[in-house]
């Protein structure tokens, strides 16, 4: 690619509907080209060497070689280039999706199903294609102190994903980003944790296979973790931690009480909460809401961290992984002011430096790691006072 020139994408996907469809939408974001298009995965590794694309929307179900095949002999070739999963919202698509995300894909979007028209179809891909292809080819451009191509050169664009959306399909509308804070990064954490919660999202899965599966067996503390997926993903995403992680892992159910060694994995559209025991001596709770979405997204990271600082004051300890957008931000400020502790993962290891860097930015993260040093600042965190942050979650 020319310097300066438009970003190329290679679409891969046996429909030439859906790949009609796809050239449609990538054509219309600004700064954004088709190079080329193949109908199967063996077509598309021909491809890639010939037109070195800047990212590659890969389809799940293929003849001849499959998205996943592809994806692996993709890495396995030494082409590192963003992929996207293109996937069916049906069970078997979200397993080889998670899959797809564990070996190495970037992000996935959900097929458009159910329009009623081309164009309603299109504009439904748009909202969740365009901001990923900008924030895993154009990270300068996405980030928080960045603007969009169309935006005036003073307005300053939040690096989340309403806003996007905003400008690829015409709505007009942006948010201001915050000032960047001058707080230092890595001050000393003193809390003593009684929960830990997690928010992650573009990259998300794979950082937190990386992280909850170096979680000791006996790790004292409940974990709570957003993750942005669509509800079918979310169960299946709980039980391949659970198969990977010494911890049980779960999708969470509304009502069930938060019990120590036991990840929650949010319901994909269902926000949620951690609630205060109804009587002294009995565990908080866990409750499951399909409130507005927040930052776009429900679940919301900035629910679950709200609900955290109410429920555990000071014994929060929170975690904001690699994603697109601000999600978390909010929820990381009101911890803080509860006293809790926020750790963000850094820049270079994040897929999207989108949450965390807004977290990181707004002076918020007390201290910022690279992805393999955040399990073992956890267990260091957890295992200082094990008898004290005990005492603490039984007080809730």
């Amino acid at each position: 690619m020319a310097a300066g020139g438009p970003k190329r994408i290679l679409i891969v996907d046996d429909s030439a509907v859906m790949r009609s469809l796809l050239r449609s939408v990538v054509s219309s974001v600004p700064g954004f080209e088709v190079s080329g298009t193949a109908a199967d995965g063996t077509s598309a590794l021909s491809s890639v060497d010939v037109l070195r694309p800047d990212l590659v929307l890969l389809d799940v179900e293929m003849p001849v070689m499959d998205g996943l095949v592809t994806l692996k002999q993709l890495r396995a070739r030494g082409h590192k280039m963003p992929v996207l999963m293109c996937s069916s919202l049906t069970q078997h698509g979200a397993r080889v999706t998670l899959d797809a995300l564990a070996a190495g894909a970037s992000d996935y979007v959900a097929k458009p199903s159910g329009q009623a028209s081309r164009e309603d179809a299109a504009k439904k891909l748009a909202l969740e294609l365009g901001p990923k292809m900008v924030a895993l080819t154009s990270p300068a451009m996405f980030a928080a102190m960045g603007a969009y191509p169309g935006v005036s050169p003073g307005q300053r664009v939040g690096a989340i994903d309403g806003v996007a959306r905003g400008v690829f399909t015409g709505l007009g509308h942006a948010v201001q980003v915050l000032p960047i804070g001058l707080a230092p990064r890595n001050q000393a954490i003193t809390t003593q944790p009684a929960v830990l919660v997690i928010g992650a999202s573009t990259g998300g899965p794979a950082a937190l296979d990386t992280v909850l599966s170096a979680l000791p067996g006996d790790f004292p503390l409940p974990v709570m973790l957003v993750q942005h997926m669509p509800e079918l993903f979310t169960r299946l995403f709980a039980e391949r931690l659970d198969g990977h992680c010494r911890l049980r892992a779960r999708e969470a159910v509304d009502g069930e009480p938060v019990r120590t060694g036991t990840i929650y994995v949010a319901r994909g559209n269902w926000h949620m909460e951690a609630r205060s025991a109804v009587q002294a001596g009995l565990k908080a709770t866990l409750h499951l809401t399909q409130g507005p979405p927040e930052n776009h997204c429900r679940p919301a990271v900035d629910v679950l961290f709200r609900s955290a600082a109410a429920v555990y004051g000071s014994a929060v300890l929170a975690v904001v992984l690699t994603g697109m957008g601000a999600d978390g931000m909010l929820g990381s400020r009101a911890i803080r002011a509860a006293g809790g502790a926020v750790v963000a993962q850094d820049e270079a290891s994040s897929i999207v430096w989108g949450m965390p860097g807004a977290v990181t930015n707004a002076g918020l993260a007390q201290k910022v790691l690279t992805l393999d040093a955040i399990a073992p600042e956890i267990v260091r965190l957890c295992s200082r006072s094990r008898t004290e942050a005990r005492e603490l979650r039984e007080a809730v």
